[in-house]
């Protein structure tokens, strides 16, 4: 039989550069002719060298009492010197006996100033450039503290009961004007922790109040959903409708339509833009808030973001768009793109400082791990000492772990024999020294959060979320790790992190900011932070998704209205005038059969609809049905699953690139290598041994995931913390991920665009995956697609597993009972339960080239890869002498086949 390894390679990972960003296209910058010599330091004996008369000399240095000789020095020599709180920095920008502006910095380490070489390239100009902006920043202050404003001078009355507080901060004075005053599409830009919210509740008012419609709401994560959520909560109070929409929560149609602002991610508002029975509500829509705006240029989440603004931006669109955002160096190129304006202000309610620690470059990642922690917690001693909040942000969870136990133990806390993975002690020694953790899945980062913002503790330690989902203030962050699991971090999150510091919310004036970067990295990471984050298109890797999502919404028919739409994009906004991409992109979705050509015009197939839906990938689409037409037609159940899952391991990216901590690898390892059954993973099977720590390949968390619920199910039926060994946290998020694809090939049974193997055991395995906590085996798809039938949203979650219970007491393993009346718990009416029985496949009766008593549906014969399709209408028969099995699946989602499928998968097997 071909191997997986024969015929697909997975997909490739991430960037991974280890040397920081990198400026898109150098600066050209004049030559440095003064006269000037710029220190950092955390040397009390410092000495400079001779200066020529008329050297523009200036230090920046620590307070505290063991600097005041060397502040009195400085001044003696008349050299100009600022004291800054917490600085950690020793870097020398000089023109001082050299040829061009140098710059030399120090490693940073408490016993010693380890200096590298000198620099004069256009890194010694971004050295000198953040420097000017700290000592900018620390300054005599000459401008007046500006008042806040009243609501009421800005805001209708009848509006103001709607607002968190009765004034506004000069941010949200300076931008309500415009919010108010017009209708046109406002980029507003501002600090973070400047107030954008309230801005954004003065454009969702006017839209709601104002114009009497609809208003919607787009942030970045479902996290941010929950923390607007909460703040939104007196408007509920206050009769206004307000529907929070994300994958964590069922949709219940009648609630959104009938809602006056929805709350949603980008991913989950683009869902309702494709869902054909939310079009009027959609059409109701004046104003659309976007948080977070300048993740325009975020590869993950941009290009989706890019191809939803790209329908309504233009001056004569019926829907207004008002996006926050953090400081961009182009926010006036992308006010330009929508055909709007820039509202952009400085102003921050305290002042920020930000540096960058060094530490040595290099290629071992355990030591790279150990280095970085060392400075996190050596920084994070620092500030707590002086009564500060320190969050520090890592990379990943066992990041996550490992330092806030570092942290913990050097406050004293008893570690002795903690390990990271025992979640319970981890949690009880932090929290003795006021520690906490926080991200997606750890059981207490409620706790941490509250105990944070109470400053019961004074650590937390987490991952991003906290940076972009949960409003944590802190005196100080501490930023340990440049990469995010696999990707190289971008600038915007390191600036969101940075915003965290020095929060009023917090009761501060002042924050401070730390990027712990190799020496390799730093002088890259300088430059971006002196550059500030620029927006740029990413919509390029995913063209053909979003042209296919145009197609089924009808705003694209022609080849000509694909370029046409492409003229709207930002991409091209920004300088990409060629159409070539868009034309190739409808080449690959007509090759690929999610569109037809007929004549100039294109449409979608059911195969490119289904695709919309779901929103999977088209170019993963198309790697998973090509690896699955080359491979054999599987002849018993096991090696079919076991087929199945390791293909879609591989090449869906989120399963492929799910990381895996070093510590859980063998145990992956043992789990891929006893197929996931349980009585076969035993210590005799256990992977141990050389390099059992260290292998990992793309897919194996995935597939080990996947694996346990196929071949032990009874495995998750019992809330646990670890699953043979494996974090429940570790497992569950691809679990999660996987059924999404798995139905998308499922409902391809029907559309006839994949084998039937692969459509009757995707539709079995993405039910059992769902479903995973009722324990169910192999073949009970059918009686679980029932219960969904019978349970639809918002009721699913609830109700399936009642509908199961009664079911499997009753001793039912199929959905093929006799009984027109609705059972006890069904959410259907009567008209309604009798379609869905007339939509079973139940009494069918299946020959290898026909079928009689269906309904309708379809019929697809095979004989290996050789199949012959049609469709059924009661009974029908197909010209197909060497068929050797068959499948009949309805467009509702029921199936049976003959031969082994038969046997293993029209009922639930005991």
């Amino acid at each position: 039989m071909t191997t997986v390894s024969a015929i697909v390679q997975p997909p490739p990972p991430s960037r991974r550069g280890g040397q920081g960003p990198t400026r898109a296209v150098p600066l050209v910058r004049a030559a440095e002719r003064r006269l000037l010599h710029w220190c950092k330091t955390t040397d009390p004996a410092l000495r400079l060298p001779d200066l020529p008369e008329g050297t523009d000399a200036r230090v920046l240095l620590p307070t505290g009492e063991a600097f005041d000789a060397l502040r009195t020095r400085l001044t003696d020599a008349g050299v100009a010197h600022r004291s800054v709180r917490h600085w950690i920095e020793d870097e020398v920008i000089t023109t001082i006996g050299v040829d061009a502006l140098t710059v030399t910095t120090a490693l940073t380490a408490r016993a010693r100033r380890d200096w590298g070489g000198p620099t004069a390239d256009e890194r010694a100009h971004d050295a000198r450039d953040a420097f000017e902006a700290v000592w900018d920043a620390h300054g005599p202050a000459d401008v007046p503290e500006v008042e806040h404003v009243p609501a009421a001078d800005l805001v209708p009355a009848q509006w103001l009961e709607y607002l968190p507080f009765p004034t506004l901060n000069p941010a949200q004075a300076h931008a309500a004007p415009a919010v108010l005053g017009s209708s046109e599409h406002l980029v507003i830009t501002a600090p973070t922790g400047a107030g954008k919210t309230v801005v954004g509740m003065l454009a969702a008012l006017r839209a709601i109040l104002g114009e009497r419609r609809k208003a919607a709401w787009l942030v970045p994560q479902r996290s941010l959903t929950d923390e607007l959520d909460r703040e939104l909560a007196t408007w509920r109070g206050k009769g206004l409708r307000v529907e929070r929409l994300s994958g964590e929560y069922l949709t219940d149609i009648e609630r959104v339509r009938a809602a006056d602002l929805w709350v949603a991610t980008t991913e989950k508002f683009e869902a309702i833009c494709r869902a054909s029975s939310l079009q009027t509500a959609l059409a109701e829509v004046g104003c659309l808030v976007v948080d977070e705006i300048h993740l325009l240029g975020a590869p993950e989440r941009g290009p989706l973001l890019e191809a939803l603004l790209a329908r309504v931006r233009g001056a004569d669109s019926p829907v207004r768009i008002v996006g926050l955002s953090a400081t961009v160096s182009n926010a006036d190129e992308i006010a330009s793109w929508l055909q709007g304006s820039l509202v952009s202000t400085t102003w921050r309610p305290t002042r920020l400082t930000w540096q960058l620690p060094q530490i040595p470059a290099t290629s071992d990642r355990t030591t790279d791990g150990l280095l970085r922690m060392r400075t996190a917690v050596e920084l994070t001693r620092r500030v707590t000492g002086d009564g500060g909040s320190v969050l520090v942000f890592c990379g990943t969870k066992p990041n996550v772990r490992t330092t806030a136990l570092a942290i913990a133990g050097s406050r004293g806390a008893d570690t002795s024999g903690v390990h990271i993975d025992d979640t319970d002690r981890l949690h009880k020694a932090c929290a003795s020294v006021g520690v906490g953790l926080h991200y997606k899945d750890w059981d207490h980062k409620r706790e941490a959060e509250q105990r944070f913002r109470d400053r019961d503790w004074d650590v937390l330690v987490a991952t991003t979320t906290v940076a972009a989902g949960v409003n944590l203030p802190a005196r100080a962050v501490v930023v340990r790790d440049t990469r995010v699991g696999l990707d190289d971090i971008d600038v915007a999150t390191v600036l969101q992190m940075f915003g965290r510091a020095g929060r009023v919310g917090a009761g501060e004036r002042e924050g401070w900011a730390y990027l712990v970067t190799s020496e390799l990295e730093r002088a890259n990471w300088q430059a971006a932070l002196v550059d500030g984050y620029t927006v740029h298109s990413q919509i390029h890797d995913s063209l053909p998704d979003h042209v296919l999502a145009e197609v089924v919404q009808g705003r694209i028919t022609t080849l000509p209205e694909a370029e046409q739409w492409w003229l709207r994009t930002l991409s091209h906004h920004q300088g990409d005038e060629d159409t070539e991409p868009v034309t190739e992109a409808v080449d690959f979705l007509v090759q690929h059969g999610y569109l037809a050509l007929d004549g100039p015009k294109v449409a979608v197939t059911e195969l490119g609809l289904l695709t919309a839906r779901l929103m999977v990938g088209t170019r993963v689409g198309a790697q998973l049905r090509a690896a699955l037409s080359r491979v054999e037609v599987p002849t018993d159940p096991d090696t079919a699953e076991d087929l199945l899952i390791h293909l879609v391991s591989l090449l869906v990216p989120d399963l492929a690139h799910a990381p895996v901590a070093e510590p859980q690898r063998p145990v992956v390892a043992t789990v891929l290598k006893a197929g996931g059954h349980r009585d076969r993973i035993r210590p005799s099977t256990a992977v141990s041994g050389l390099g059992s720590s260290v292998a990992s390949a793309p897919g194996d968390l995935a597939r080990a995931a996947l694996l346990l619920v196929a071949h032990s199910p009874e495995l998750f039926t019992r809330p646990g913390r670890t699953i043979v060994g494996l974090p429940a946290s570790t497992l569950f998020p691809v679990l999660d991920q996987a059924p999404r694809h798995l139905a998308w090939l499922a409902a391809q049974g029907f559309t006839r665009t994949v084998h039937p193997w692969v459509a009757v055991i995707a539709a079995d395995l993405a039910r059992r995956v769902r479903w995973r906590r009722l324990g169910p085996t192999r073949g009970a798809g059918r009686l679980l697609w029932m219960c969904e039938q019978m349970a639809p949203p918002p009721h699913t979650d609830e109700d399936v597993p009642r509908l199961w219970q009664a079911a499997r007491s009753r001793g039912l393993t199929a959905p093929d009972w006799p009984q027109v009346t609705p059972p006890r718990g069904c959410r259907l009416d009567q008209p309604d339960y009798a379609a869905l029985l007339r939509d079973r496949t139940t009494g069918a009766a299946l020959t290898p080239t026909s079928v009689t008593g269906l309904t309708s549906g379809v019929l697809v014969a095979w004989s290996d890869h050789k199949t012959i399709d049609t469709t059924v209408t009661e009974q029908v028969t197909v010209d197909h002498p060497t068929a050797t099995d068959a499948a009949v699946f309805t467009r509702r989602g029921d199936y049976r086949a003959t031969g082994v499928l038969a046997e293993h998968y029209h009922v639930l097997r005991e």
